[in-house]
C-alpha cells in the first residue's frame, strides 16, 4: 500500500505513527498495534 493512501482528502493523516521512531506507521491487528521497524507494541 503507498504511503500517499494513509492521508484523506484534507492531507490530515489518517494512521497512527509510531511514537518511537517517528516516520513508521503502526500496524493495525485486532487486539494491539505494533511498528515493524522497532518492535513498540501498544495492546488494545
Amino acid at each position: 500500500m503507498p504511503r500517499s493512501d494513509y492521508y484523506n482528502d484534507e492531507g490530515e493523516l489518517e494512521k497512527e505513527e509510531c511514537p518511537r521512531c517517528g516516520d513508521t506507521f503502526l500496524a493495525e491487528h485486532s487486539d494491539r498495534k505494533h511498528c515493524g521497524k522497532c518492535g513498540y507494541t501498544e495492546w488494545n
